[in-house]
């Protein structure tokens, strides 16, 4: 394609073909290019998406949908964009997708393409329906994209640079797999919050979205609290109430359900209300239906703790704690230029 300005118009105009979609309602809007072949399709493809992984539920995929649509605006992609030399000479870059929440590759497939590379996307079997068909979509809009964009379930071959998520454990054989090609290898990572008992019911509400939205699943999610010494945490049980009805999901009750059975038989401390089970652990990923808690007495020495182990941290959600913290109820919407593990995508991609 020509210019970047090419590629900022199609994603654009995919922003405003996915605006139809929301939690609200799937209205078909007037003067949406080719929504005479797509809109159909794609609700079919919801439907698709939802049979296929249980997690996805209509509502956290819509939910990653409306969030897209904020995001491909000309305003953000052209701001996103701006600074960045992006390479003349075209690359084949392999994407290796994880699968944990709707569309969580889309950013890394959004760099690539937007960087004027081809790519070449290995995705998970557990989020494989709505990317093609947005693809498909991205090339009836521009058609230079046509043959820039393949998807492959084969072993991945002929290509020049890597950008893979998984485990920590996946991490280390992609580390040795790749270790002859420029590459971004995610491992995992979960989010936090700094409780000081001083937060209002908005605050704490806003958590319960940092924490049950996508059912914790995905590396954005709050899966522990740092709290103070002789915190009590009637509050942070009202503000969590407002998601007691995620216990009617038959998969989340099963899980809360199998870890209360564990936590109880292992005779560990916990305290739960019916839908959520908290529990103080060191570890920074907790299972499903249950959130882990650490005391601290000292805030600069959660600092230096927490600076020490940023490779286990994505997001710090606080009020006031530090220069890089996410407010409370944002962390499941971040900005294009919010990177995962804060690895710069865009000046990777320039530099290949």
């Amino acid at each position: 394609m020509k210019t970047i300005q090419n590629r900022i118009t199609a994603f654009v105009k995919l922003g405003d073909f996915l605006s139809q979609f929301s939690r609200k309602d799937i209205q078909r809007k007037e003067g949406i290019p080719h929504n005479e072949l797509f809109f159909d399709g794609f609700i079919h493809q919801l439907k698709i998406a939802q049979e296929n992984n249980t997690w996805f539920t209509k509502e956290n995929i819509l939910f990653s949908i409306e969030n897209w649509t904020n995001a491909l605006t000309e305003h953000n992609l052209t701001k996103w964009t701006s600074g960045t030399q992006h390479n003349t000479t075209q690359k084949k870059v392999a994407i290796i997708m994880a699968g944990n929440i709707p569309l969580v590759g889309f950013h890394d497939f959004l760099s690539v393409v937007i960087s004027g590379h081809s790519v070449l996307v290995k995705q998970s079997s557990n989020d494989k329906h709505l990317l093609p068909f947005l693809a498909k979509y991205l090339e009836c809009i521009e058609p230079e994209l046509k043959g820039k964009i393949n998807f492959t379930e084969e072993k991945l071959s002929n290509f020049d640079a890597v950008i893979a998520t998984g485990s920590t454990n996946t991490a280390r054989y992609f580390d040795y797999y790749f270790k002859d090609k420029p590459s971004i290898i995610r491992k995992n990572r979960n989010s936090i919050a700094v409780i000081t008992g001083n937060e209002t019911e908005e605050q704490l509400e806003g958590l319960s979205n940092d924490i049950f939205q996508y059912f914790g699943l995905g590396c954005r999610s709050v899966s522990k609290l740092f709290v103070p010494k002789n915190y009590q945490f009637d509050a942070f049980f009202k503000g969590m109430y407002n998601k007691h009805r995620y216990i009617d999901n038959a998969k989340y009750a099963n899980n809360y359900d199998y870890n209360k059975a564990v936590y109880l038989m292992s005779e560990f401390d916990i305290l739960e209300n019916g839908f959520l089970m908290i529990k103080e652990d060191k570890s920074y990923s907790s299972p499903i239906a249950s959130i882990f808690y650490e005391y601290y007495e000292d805030l600069n020495a959660l600092k230096l703790k927490l600076t020490a182990e940023a490779e286990y941290i994505q997001c710090v959600v606080a009020n006031g704690f530090s220069d890089t913290e996410i407010k409370f109820g944002q962390t499941q919407c971040p900005q294009l230029w919010d990177y995962a593990d804060g690895v710069n995508t865009l000046r990777f991609l320039a530099k290949i």
